[in-house]
């Protein structure tokens, strides 16, 4: 008989998750203890902004003309527990106010409410990101609380989505991993993911320890790379270098690889920031504190870029901003993405308008988002509205849209002709051109 499947927690990583476990031919029931969410989703509209998923949804979604029917939602944790088979946890780990360690509370709530109605065997599968020695925990817990006891098996499968690709990431990943206890877990896992398995993906089999600590060696490796470039582009500033050349060259490498090595104001959203902070903080709780200390830096290096934008922008308009007009491009962390978790680009925005600037945000899809957040910021509807009689224009975001900028008609708006390029993403040759003096970090002004 084919497997049920349900998705517990439908946020980014959730809704995201129970829509491809449809495309791949499972019967799917989500579940979110947010009654306007279950809505918004049983009504086959996203409550996030990420490139095909609306698409994806509304092709199983139950109800919706056309669709599937594979794809249902609730609020109740007996009936998830009654319908499923296998059990994906996707709830948030977000940092806890005010220290550097991981807030498990949604991940063990969602556990024990799922856990005490589970009455047959069943697999259930964390997918958060969660500190090392978490799921040892979870899977004791799970057999005390489940009417089935140790029929209730506990896996743990680390999410690898990156926002802008999170529909591709989960249906073509690059990797599985597969912390299991059991050869039964493995084996239900595999049958999850038989069809990327069948096209090649890895399949890799690990203990509950290990597979916790994929996902935050992975993201603690990416953030040291953007972090190296960054402190590359401040060497480059001090010297004279130009950091975009410097990043070609030694991307040529293949032990090091070009990807990510691109300067700029530093990596925010809603996991590499605060994925690097846990990891330090179950370290040093682990008494192996000395392993990471680098990543300290790392975090150093990556919120001192943000303060570097500040300095040049307040350079740029003469040395103070109050009474200058500054047009910022960009207020999502990333393209292609609504999430201005942790946004070095609002952050930057913010900064300056607390230092006495006009500051107007335009973004393609963060703008509601935005709004919430920072509500005393000015907002344009476009990129031309943003840097209407700007002093200095700030590119933060490296929205394709923004690279797609006429630089004469954007120069006619604004009251003076300077780019500051916070992604090195522009082409300087066109924007200098153009009339416009650009500068970017690590990089010559001329």
């Amino acid at each position: 008989m084919a497997l049920k499947i349900t998705v517990i927690g439908t946020g980014y990583l959730g809704a995201t998750h129970a829509a491809a476990m449809a495309e791949l031919g499972f019967e799917v029931l989500g579940l979110d203890v947010v009654p306007e969410k279950i809505d918004m989703l049983g009504r086959g509209e996203v409550p996030m902004y990420e490139p095909g998923l609306a698409e994806l949804l509304r092709a199983h979604v139950a109800g919706i003309e056309g669709s599937s029917g594979r794809l249902r939602f609730t609020m109740d944790f007996a009936e998830v527990a009654e319908f499923g088979d296998v059990h994906f946890v996707c709830v948030n780990t977000p940092q806890k106010h005010g220290e550097y360690a991981c807030d498990m509370s949604y991940v063990d709530s969602a556990m024990e409410s799922l856990a005490k109605h589970l009455t047959r065997p069943c697999l259930v599968v964390g997918k958060s990101t969660v500190p090392v020695g978490s799921a040892e925990r979870i899977a004791a817990r799970i057999a005390e609380l489940a009417p089935a006891g140790a029929e209730a098996e506990l896996a743990w499968n680390p999410e690898f989505l990156r926002e802008g690709f999170a529909v591709q990431d989960t249906l073509h990943p690059d990797r599985i991993v597969a912390g299991v206890g059991s050869e039964r877990a493995e084996r239900l896992l595999r049958e999850v993911y038989a069809k990327p398995l069948a096209e090649g993906t890895p399949f890799v089999v690990t203990d509950f320890p290990t597979a916790e600590l994929v996902k935050t060696s992975a993201n603690s490796f990416l953030a040291t790379k953007i972090s190296f470039i960054n402190a590359m582009a401040e060497v480059c500033e001090a010297g004279g270098g130009d950091v975009a050349k410097l990043a070609e060259a030694i991307g040529h490498d293949e032990r090091i690889g070009s990807k990510f090595l691109r300067a700029g104001i530093g990596f925010g959203g809603g996991c590499l920031p605060k994925d690097i902070r846990a990891f330090m903080a179950r370290a040093g709780e682990l008494g192996a504190d000395q392993a990471l200390t680098f990543l300290r830096e790392i975090d150093s290096i990556n919120m001192r870029r943000r303060g570097a934008m500040v300095e040049m922008a307040r350079e740029a308009v003469g040395g103070t901003f109050l009474g200058k007009r500054v047009g910022v491009l960009g207020a999502a962390f990333k393209p292609d993405s609504d999430d201005v978790r942790d946004s070095p680009a609002l952050n930057v925005a913010g900064q300056i308008h607390l230092q006495g600037g006009q500051v107007t945000v335009y973004d393609p899809k963060g703008m509601d988002n935005a709004r919430r957040l920072f509500p005393t910021l000015g907002y344009a509807d476009s990129a031309l509205e943003a840097v209407r009689g700007a002093d200095v224009v700030l590119h933060l975001t490296e929205w394709r849209e923004f690279r797609e900028l006429d630089p004469a008609e954007l120069g006619g708006a604004t009251a003076s002709r300077v780019l500051l390029d916070g992604r090195n993403a522009l082409d300087p040759a066109l924007w200098r051109a153009a009339g416009w003096t650009y500068r970017a970090m690590g990089r010559p002004a001329a």
